[in-house]
């Protein structure tokens, strides 16, 4: 085994060179590069070990500094069990490198996932901004070819999501104990490896398709030809500043659009450079003044916040061991270079602040339910997880002192933040939300007192006490969803840092006319997604008909920036039209879009079940729920299916993890984004159990009229639906008839009819 040393800056792969041996590192840093990205690698690290299921290397390999290396040989991946027999103490140090590089490009890959939604986002809202500064100067708008074909980004090649998690866990497990006799293990070490190497290639997959994504979006910013968004607004600039008019709106307009662009990688940098110097020169020879934006100043607002952490403690009034512990993990968790660490002093560290976070945020809670005039920092605390504003950083800090003090932008329409969830709870317009159990308050208090563990004077004052009810979510619900919305849950910690924020602030920050717009966008699809049929007992004409009875979730906003949503309750207690309960970080770092698909998507699955109840999976009562189960059951055995759909079937029930609910929600993602736009995705049986149950609205089956794979289902939904009208004309008019006054609620479901056919 030669040692081999190297000098800075030499190359020690290229991409697509053979892979023939393994190296690891004793001394020195080596990055390791590809198109979609770099990172570096360290002592105990081993090259080339996340590419032993291929014969080349797909990643490029140089040092940063003088680096000594030991070379082992390894002819093909069957050579690696052969090798760590002979060097066991090595079959632990490749494990542990794998793992740490696999959660690496893990992150990457979630990081550019963001950065593929907040792009799409961005291109749509500079495209709009454009729009209205044409209108604001009464100019005509200059349209971009096939900006219409641009979708949301759908990957093929997504990587499972609970990887992350599982590779992290595995991380801290080998590290904690290197010299285990499980680590040492040939066998074992060899299983974990080839399966981490193919994890890694998927993800390589997945980050190239995400690079060829964004470099289709920024080819609509910037491209060869000059047909453009920049060249819409410097054209834009050039034609108001020759008429003599304020140019501040279109050249402020100008910056926000190459800020965007500029950090992206997929960019080429010197033909944005190119193009920027010729703004410059146009600019200069039209005689026109570049317009310099005034900076507003927050040195008055960081001078507020300062000591945040003092004022938080102080307000809750802990007791001094309390709040010496929290203060003292505080500026430890500062003092971690890396916050989001899996070493094990990282982690009891998170546990730490964990525990004390929740433990000073019940005391500040209860104090603030009757308190009118709660200081800044510490509503920043209730609303979003701020502690301290070192921790936050300048900007994020200002931010979120600005959303703290106009709260009437936070919650609204149904949209709460979690601490006006809590107020609502306490002043009795709420009730808890159910445990992890599925119990709600009532149902808990029943079995508590069913159990002997209540007295009577106990539950009358759990009754009728409203911070009981309070204490009950913020212990039953808040930790555990709090660190699912936060999404990377090996490394959660509930304190609000700058570091955990992977996108610019304002730009994530959900606010209740998102939430609005998001919702409605759905609804324009799927039409009937929030609708439940119940039955009318108001009247008796109405009490045979089932009417549908419109009934949208209520959100609620966590105080954590993260990347998932999770629908919590379907319903409220046990009656049906009653909102359902649906989470989402207070800043939500993923596309806010994509992430509300999945939650109808959840709640679509969930609402059906609680309506089937035991039956939710038997086919001889139909429904969303037990046609898509008995779909993904026995689809080896469909015939309607081809060896290409079911071999499809077969990977995404893999990836999902064996859930037949993830497979709906992918399903419907697909059905939502892309078939709604006649862009087929799904197979027939697919297609068919979700026209059935989640059927397009009006809008929407006229534009996918054309496209002959949706022909049988859209005329059989009109006949249903005109079977529906002609029974309700026919009671409404037997009604009248009969001097009787057609019910509201009747009058309403001819309407819902009425709208999903042709006027």
């Amino acid at each position: 085994m030669p040692f081999i040393d190297l000098p800075r800056q030499k190359t020690i792969y290229k991409v697509g060179q053979p892979l023939t041996a393994l190296h690891l590192i004793t001394s020195g840093s080596v990055r390791v590069y590809s198109p979609t990205g770099e990172y570096l690698i360290g002592k105990g690290d081993m090259i080339g070990i996340c590419e032993i299921c291929s014969e080349v290397h797909f990643l490029g390999y140089e040092t940063v500094e003088d680096v000594h290396i030991m070379n082992y040989p390894l002819p093909n991946p069957e050579a690696l069990q052969d090798l760590f027999e002979k060097n066991p103490d090595l079959a632990s140090l490749s494990v542990i490198s794998a793992f740490r590089q696999m959660c690496t490009i893990m992150n990457h890959c979630e990081e550019s996932a963001l950065t593929c939604g907040n792009l799409y986002n961005r291109l749509h809202e500079h495209l709009a901004a454009y729009q209205t500064l044409c209108g604001q100067y009464h100019l005509p708008p200059k349209e971009l070819a096939d900006i219409e074909q641009v979708t949301t980004y759908v990957g093929m090649e997504t990587p499972d999501m609970w990887l992350t998690d599982f590779y992290q866990a595995l991380l801290q497990i080998f590290t904690a104990n290197p010299s285990a006799a499980v680590a040492r293990e040939s066998a074992v070490a060899t299983g974990f490896l080839r399966k981490a190497s193919l994890d890694f290639r998927k993800t390589y997959l997945s980050l190239e398709e995400q690079l060829r994504y964004q470099e289709q979006l920024l080819h609509y910013y910037i491209n060869q030809d000059e047909e453009d968004l920049f060249s819409c607004y410097t054209n834009l600039f050039y034609q108001v500043s020759q008429a003599s008019a304020d140019t501040t709106d279109v050249y402020t307009a100008i910056q926000g659009l190459v800020s965007t662009v500029t950090s992206n990688a997929a960019l080429d940098k010197s033909r944005l450079a190119a193009r920027l110097q010729g703004f410059k020169e146009n600019v200069s020879r039209l005689g026109a003044k570049q317009p310099v934006a005034a900076d507003t100043p927050h040195a008055e607002v960081h001078e507020l916040l300062a000591g945040s952490l003092a004022s938080i403690l102080e307000y809750a009034g802990a007791e001094i061991e309390t709040a010496s512990a929290f203060r003292q993990n505080v500026d430890a968790y500062k003092r971690l270079s890396d916050k989001s660490s899996s070493d094990e002093q990282a982690c009891r560290l998170r546990r730490q602040l964990t525990e004390g976070f929740y433990a000073i945020y019940s005391q500040v809670l209860e104090k603030s339910m009757t308190d009118n005039a709660v200081p800044l920092p510490v509503k920043m605390f209730l609303l979003f997880g701020y502690v301290d504003e070192e921790l936050a950083g300048t900007a994020d800090s200002v931010f979120l002192y600005q959303l703290a003090s106009g709260s009437e932008a936070v919650s609204g329409d149904g949209v709460y933040t979690f601490y006006d969830w809590l107020k609502n709870i306490y002043e009795g317009k709420k009730q808890p939300s159910r445990n992890e159990f599925g119990e709600d308050y009532v149902d808990y208090l029943h079995k508590q007192k069913v159990s002997g563990k209540l007295s009577e004077q106990e539950l009358q004052d759990l009754t009728e006490n409203p911070m009981r009810k309070v204490e009950f979510e913020l212990r039953n619900v808040f930790p555990t969803v709090n660190k699912i919305t936060y999404g990377r849950v090996t490394t959660f910690c509930p304190v609000f840092t700058s570091d955990n924020v992977l996108k610019e602030l304002p730009s994530c920050h959900v606010t209740p006319s998102a939430i609005r717009t998001v919702l409605d966008k759905i609804r324009s699809i799927d039409y009937s997604a929030f609708y439940r049929e119940t039955l009318n007992m108001d009247s008796p004409v109405a009490q045979k008909e089932n009417i549908h009875v419109e009934c949208l979730p209520d959100i609620i906003l966590m105080p954590n920036a993260g990347i998932r949503g999770v629908t919590w309750q379907e319903i409220e207690g046990r009656k049906r039209t009653t909102p359902s309960r649906m989470m989402l970080s207070v800043f939500h770092m993923e596309d806010l879009y994509t992430t509300t698909i999945r939650l109808v998507g959840d709640y679509r699955w969930e609402m059906c079940k609680r309506v089937q109840g035991a039956r939710w999976n038997d086919l001889s009562e139909r429904s969303l729920t037990s046609e898509y189960f008995d779909y993904i059951q026995f689809y080896k055995k469909n015939n309607e299916l081809t060896p290409e759909a079911k071999e499809r079937i077969r990977q995404s029930l893999q990836g999902a993890k064996n859930s037949f609910k993830e497979m709906f929600i992918r399903d419907y993602l697909l059905w939502i984004q892309l078939e709604s736009s006649a862009s087929p995705r799904l197979n027939k049986i697919a297609r068919q159990i979700l026209f059935t149950y989640c059927p397009f609205s009006y809008e929407v089956r006229q534009k996918v009229q054309s496209n002959p794979l949706y022909g049988e289902l859209l005329r059989r939904h009109d006949v249903q639906c005109q079977q529906h009208l002609s029974h309700l004309n026919k009671l409404c008019q037997k009604l009248r008839n009969e001097g009787t006054p057609v019910p509201e609620a009747i009058e309403q479901e001819v309407e819902y009819f009425r709208r999903q056919l042709p006027t």
